[in-house]
């Protein structure tokens, strides 16, 4: 009894909330696939007749053409003439154009990567008002990469993007108004951006809405809705969401208690290396909360997450007897 009241003392000292990444902006660079000398190839159907409208200066064909090669639709794919084909409808002014040969050299696709080209025909498309350029020229202000490090540059172009409705942009924007990056700290709009994302299905945007919620960081604090965000992030698989989620349903914080619930959640953040989550589900294989005791994988989930620095495991340990 003295070993399951010394555990359980130890689960009160858990808080619910937080272990917010809400400290750095992010988005995927597109994978736009593209592509060598242009010479004379042997095409049919589609692709001879985009050829010949290429050839003869066509914007748009250059740029359709561009895309067969990108994809290796209809002819071999070809990095190299997807570059040369983008490029020549990217000088004429097409902006989607001047978006992809941006990838490619983001990327390295059918040319030598060059970050400061990328920004340049980012910049070109970004300014004809196209959201993913947009977008992905306000990530290379905010990590200085081919530009001069500038916050302000990275949150004017995602507000840009975001007010497009463009979710990962929104995301963005809601982490500059967090940490006051390029924007004044203002929690509300942190909330405000974030929620937009979050109800597009962003996870990262969903978690840090809970966290909000969690918190009344920006918003009225309200349990059942950030469970209910905690539940939608960790429906996709957000790591400390699950956790978030397996403490809720341990507390009764917005949800009905049930600690087969939190077990359930606790398990998916601890096959994630969420530390916390391991130490958790540790204790509860321990006392036989929510799950059939089981101390020796209750002590194997408490060690996996001590070694990993979490303190409560390491007293839980100690208490136990145990080594870590």
């Amino acid at each position: 009894m003295k070993k399951i009241t010394i555990i359980l003392a130890l689960l009160m000292l858990f808080t619910t909330s937080v272990d917010a990444q809400r400290k750095k902006s992010t988005t995927k660079k597109a994978t736009t696939s593209s592509t060598s000398k242009n010479s004379t190839p042997k095409l049919t159907g589609e692709a001879l007749e985009l050829y010949e409208k290429a050839k003869a200066g066509d914007a748009d064909a250059q740029f359709d053409l561009g895309g067969l090669y990108a994809n290796g639709d209809g002819v071999a794919q070809d990095y190299k003439q997807a570059v040369y084909w983008y490029q020549k409808a990217a000088e004429q002014g097409i902006k989607e154009a001047q978006y992809n040969l941006g990838v490619c050299y983001d990327n390295g696709y059918g040319v030598a990567k060059d970050s400061k080209q990328a920004v340049y025909w980012y910049q070109k498309a970004a300014e004809q008002g196209l959201v993913q350029a947009q977008c992905l020229l306000g990530l290379c202000y905010a990590n200085g990469d081919g530009v001069a490090k500038d916050y302000k540059q990275a949150a004017y172009w995602y507000k840009k993007a975001a007010e497009q409705g463009l979710a990962q942009a929104q995301y963005n924007l809601g982490v500059c108004y967090d940490n006051g990056n390029g924007v004044a700290k203002d929690s509300k709009q942190a909330a405000y951006w974030c929620k937009k994302a979050a109800e597009q299905g962003d996870a990262k945007a969903q978690f840090n809405l809970g966290v909000c919620y969690d918190n009344g960081d920006g918003v009225a604090k309200d349990y059942k809705q950030a469970a209910y965000w905690y539940q939608k992030a960790a429906e996709q698989g957000h790591a400390k969401a699950q956790f978030n989620l397996g403490m809720c349903y341990a507390k009764g914080y917005g949800v009905t208690q049930d600690s087969k619930q939190a077990v359930y959640w606790y398990q998916k953040a601890a096959e994630q290396e969420v530390a916390k989550a391991q130490c958790m589900l540790g204790i509860m294989y321990v006392v036989g909360d929510g799950v059939e005791e089981n101390e020796t994988k209750g002590v194997e989930l408490l060690r996996k997450a001590a070694k990993q620095g979490d303190e409560i495991a390491q007293e839980a340990l100690k208490e136990l007897g145990e080594s870590w």
